[in-house]
């Protein structure tokens, strides 16, 4: 006959091990829900549940819950059940959910609803034993469920005090006076919008009073992430034939650093890219009225790689190179800048490392927060980097700015009729520096260097975003005007790792 407590206790081994996947991979490095703005409600609830948790592996590692202990630890499960029904509720309203945590989530809740069965049945016989607890250990299983409910504890404990910053910032962090898209209410069509950088540009429209529809696959999502004040569509089919919109800003495209470059890879990366921009051109060319402005997104790879002992700061001047990142961003742009020939002013942003509460610094500062992050092969290759903040300042300032034709970088390399900026901070910098300033401001050691070889191994061609890099100034924003709110590194890293100083 099954051991109903035992298998309960193997089942919480199990839970502890998906627990601690999801709260490492999901929570801290992929989603980074400690920096995120507005998951202050969630990691307040996953702190609470943490903390019964704690008490749950530690008390049920070794020890028998008899008597009216046995009620309360049925009254534990039904608080961690109202819990998590909430925790479901309070993510799919604040953010959209990778496809892995998604199923980590759902894998979790099966495997604790199996443990919380069994332990309820054998509760029930517990309740009619004398009150206290009986020591029943199971040798290496009891070890290892109290270790769970350390980490878990300590992960509360984590999720505690990032929720209380957050909300502290959320107190301090008002939108700033300054009126980034101070026009009249426009009608502004946004793709990628559920992206980091969408993300932010949303709600700063939204802020300002702007109507804001979004393009998505998942449009229902899409409208719960700005709560319900966007119009979101799967299809620009789903516009009438009559409709317009004053400003087209197109943000898609999959993340391009991840999986190996394999040919079907390009092949998923280009489309994203550029068949999304060439939907919307074609949607242009048969509205009865085109929009006035089209902001669409490159990246500095336009530029390919630079040697690391070079002295040149790219410009808007400077051409791309014969190699799969500045293709890529090529064709992008080409099919962008077709929407010229129909009296479109269209802006072309090539970006570079873009840093703020999400996107790609949390991973970039893991190893750092351990106090094993180093150099990265050579550590001299240069980081082109730029604040959240900053990006959705210059397309405010772009919005606000004059023809195409009048900006200050016209290249044998720019499509006619188009402007192209390079979004990016004047302070460039290399890797060693970078992982030096980081450190430095997470009071941790530099850890040891990275080679490149295992980098190029695992990556392949992709290992160039990371080992190469490109010296990349914003000449074009700078000599019309536009102002860095954080032009060095350091004040844009004490501004996104200090929540709360001010911003």
């Amino acid at each position: 006959m099954i051991d109903l407590h035992l298998a309960a206790l193997a089942l919480m081994a199990a839970q502890g091990l998906l627990g601690a996947f999801d709260t490492i991979y999901h929570h801290e490095l992929t989603e980074a829900l400690p920096q995120r703005a507005g998951a202050a409600r969630e990691l307040s609830i996953h702190a609470v549940r943490a903390i019964i948790y704690a008490v749950l592996f530690i008390g049920l590692s070794a020890w028998v819950w008899q008597g009216l202990w046995a009620w309360v630890l049925l009254g534990l499960f039904g608080v961690e059940i109202i819990l998590t029904l909430w925790d479901f509720v309070i993510e799919d309203r604040t953010r959209l959910l990778p496809a892995t945590e998604r199923v980590t989530h759902t894998v979790l809740a099966i495997n604790g609803g199996a443990f919380i069965t069994l332990l309820v049945l054998t509760a029930s016989t517990w309740a009619e034993q004398p009150t206290g607890f009986l020591w029943q250990p199971q040798g290496g299983l009891s070890v290892f469920l109290a270790l769970c409910g350390v980490g878990v504890l300590a992960s509360g404990v984590r999720d505690a005090f990032a929720s209380m910053a957050l909300w502290r910032r959320s107190s301090i962090d008002k939108p700033t006076d300054e009126a980034l898209f101070p026009e009249a209410t426009k009608r502004v069509l946004v793709t990628g919008a559920t992206g980091f950088i969408g993300q932010a540009l949303v709600r700063r429209l939204l802020t300002e009073g702007h109507a804001v529809t979004v393009l998505s696959r998942q449009p229902k999502q899409a409208s719960w992430s700005f709560d319900g004040r966007v119009r979101a569509i799967s299809s620009l089919n789903e516009l009438h034939a009559s409709e317009s919109f004053d400003v087209v800003v197109n943000l898609a495209g999959a993340r391009i650093l991840g999986r190996r470059w394999t040919e079907r890879r390009k092949r998923e990366l280009e489309c994203s890219r550029t068949l999304t921009t060439k939907l919307l051109v074609d949607w242009m060319r048969g509205a009865a009225q085109p929009p006035g402005l089209f902001v669409s997104a490159s990246a500095i790879g336009y530029y390919g790689i630079q040697s690391l002992d070079a002295s040149h700061a790219l410009t808007e001047q400077d051409g791309p190179q014969d190699i799969f990142m500045s293709t890529l961003c090529q064709r992008w742009e080409d099919e962008a800048a077709k929407a010229s020939s129909l009296g479109v002013r269209v802006a072309i942003l090539r970006l570079g490392l873009v840093l703020g509460h999400g996107g790609a610094l949390p991973m970039m500062l893991a190893p750092v927060r351990l106090g094993v992050g180093g150099r990265l092969g050579s550590g001299r290759q240069w980081v082109s980097w730029v604040h959240l903040d900053d990006v959705i300042r210059a397309i405010g300032f772009i919005w606000r700015g004059s023809d195409p034709s009048e900006a200050p970088n016209s290249s044998p390399y720019t499509p006619a009729g188009c402007a192209v900026y390079n979004v990016v901070a004047p302070g460039a910098l290399s890797q060693a520096e970078f992982v030096r300033t980081s450190a430095t401001i997470l009071n941790r050691p530099q850890g040891l260097p990275m080679p490149a070889w295992p980098v190029r191994f695992l990556l392949g061609e992709q290992a160039d975003l990371l080992l190469e890099g490109q010296r990349v100034t914003p000449r074009a924003l700078l000599e019309s005007g536009f102002r860095f709110s954080f032009p060095a590194l350091q004040a844009c890293l004490e501004n996104l790792l200090q929540p709360s100083g001010a911003r």
